[in-house]
């Protein structure tokens, strides 16, 4: 029997995962009363299929490897690894896919959860359809956020459609090893994952359309290529897939270059795209653009365009992978803060319009210093633009960059291959952007985005002395080769 719960919240969050959580717990924190809804498991993409199971794969290889690399551990290492206790590993990390620590949180932070499915009906008005059998009419006094995340984008290739196929969920989440594995992308989830079941034993070929990793400098790409060649992965570049097959002991076929490569399993890894369809958008004005929707946000998160009641307006915001601006979920943590607070300053009159920038209420840091990273080994951290895309638009920026050797990375393996690049804007004598590649790396990317957010003179950056023998000493190596 279905019954009908009329229910009214200061805040309504649409989504449980790390974005979700993060705005719902914002708005308590102000002093508003907030409902999250959530029809998988609380905690999201990231905390079961994403960040944490794919970095739980990566790490145990790295370590091998490097152990593998040091005179006097290279002795001692003598195994592979052990495949079952990886996964273990990875399931101890996902909690084995239960949310029940993380529901108890939403409960002691004082966030009400509804498990179901929402629908936007009106103006500040969703429909949930509860998994419990119930549905729930609510009404929020101020907001409704979507913060729903993303899906994976399948692309068009003869035969796909007809064969199964894993897109990341189905490859973070293995409850085996397959010996042939093909990897459809060379964007990071593709290289990233077909590292990882390359040193879990399995026979991998990767397929990407472009080259790897293109919205990387072309040099973090190469060295990525070497590592993934190293460990045994026949990779294909700037490669149309013309169709793929499902033979008759169940394997799948996939045919390239006038050549066919069979699989046990197939990965799809082409992107994502915001998570946006059946919520009830399209009621309240929010258009689609080439067949998809999609939302435009201002600073705080708030949607733009026709979605009003038409009294206050501001009503409707969208954070994370859902605003489609930055697919990654630390900065869509970082939105989630800032949009929860706005939220927050708008309900007691402290915000009117736009928040200013480099405020707590404002996405700034999107336009600006957005760190990433590839956790490929050699890994990939990155911050800022590129050379190549700070060129394009229309900068006055040198480009200062050269190979990581230094005591440090000496140290962390004699044969240490890493590459660093640094972008300096000549009008103001800044950092704007900064790329380094190599074993380790990931830990040098704070301090840029660090210089980049605080925009750090070159020449009191120059004082910011790196401690001896550290890989960070490439900093001096950048300011000196920049006439430092």
């Amino acid at each position: 029997m279905t019954a009908e719960n009329s229910r009214e919240f200061d805040v309504i969050v649409i989504g449980a995962g790390a974005v979700g959580e993060n705005v719902a717990d914002r708005v308590v924190l102000g002093g508003l009363s907030a409902v999250i809804i959530e029809s998988e498991l609380v905690g999201g993409e990231c905390s079961y299929w994403a960040c944490i199971p794919s970095k739980a794969l990566l790490r145990p290889g790295s370590v091998l490897h490097a152990a593998q690399l040091i005179p006097g551990a290279t002795e001692a290492v003598t195994g592979v690894l052990d495949t079952q206790a990886v996964l273990n590993h990875r399931d101890w990390f996902t909690n084995n896919w239960q949310d029940g620590s993380q529901a108890e949180w939403l409960d002691s932070a004082g966030i009400e959860l509804i498990r179901g499915r929402a629908r936007i009906t009106g103006p500040r008005e969703v429909q949930v359809d509860g998994l419990d059998g119930n549905s729930y009419a609510l009404k929020a006094h101020h907001a409704v956020v979507i913060a729903t995340g993303s899906t994976p984008t399948v692309p068009a290739i003869p035969g796909l459609s007809d064969v199964p196929f894993w897109t990341t969920r189905g490859a973070t989440a293995a409850k085996e090893v397959p010996r042939r594995f093909v990897v459809l992308g060379g964007g990071v989830a593709g290289v990233e994952l077909a590292q990882a079941f390359a040193r879990l034993g399995s026979d991998v070929t990767l397929i990407a359309r472009g080259r790897l990793l293109s919205t990387y400098p072309e040099e973090a790409a190469e060295l990525v290529l070497a590592g993934l060649r190293a460990d045994g992965v026949a990779v294909h570049l700037h490669t149309d897939v013309e169709k793929v097959e499902k033979a008759d002991d169940g394997s799948l076929s996939v045919a390239f270059d006038g050549t066919t490569v069979s699989a046990d399993q197939l990965l799809v890894a082409s992107g994502r795209h915001p998570a946006l369809a059946n919520l009830g958008l399209e009621s309240v004005g929010v258009e689609a653009e080439d067949g998809k929707l999609k939302l435009s946000t201002d600073a705080s998160g708030l949607v733009d365009g026709p979605a009003s009641d038409g009294t206050s307006g501001y009503w409707l915001y969208a954070a994370g992978d859902a605003a489609g601006k930055v697919l990654l979920t630390h900065q869509g943590k970082y939105e989630a803060r800032a949009t929860g607070d706005a939220i927050v300053a708008r309900a007691k009159g402290a915000l009117r319009g736009a928040p200013k920038p480099w405020s707590s209420l404002a996405h700034t840091a999107n336009d600006h210093a957005v760190p990433s990273v590839v956790f490929t080994d050699p890994e990939v951290a990155s911050v800022g633009p590129t050379l190549e895309q700070a060129l394009l638009q229309g900068r006055n920026v040198t480009g200062v960059d050269l190979p990581i050797n230094v005591s440090g990375s000496q140290l962390y393996a004699p044969d240490y291959k890493g590459w660093a690049q640094i972008v300096v804007d000549e009008d103001r004598r800044v950092i704007l952007g900064a790329t380094f590649v190599g074993p380790g790396v990931a830990e040098l990317l704070h301090s840029a985005t660090i210089a980049i957010v605080g925009e750090v003179p070159l020449g009191r950056l120059w004082h910011a002395v790196p401690s001896y023998p550290t890989i960070s000493e490439v900093w001096l190596r950048l300011l000196e080769k920049y006439g430092l």
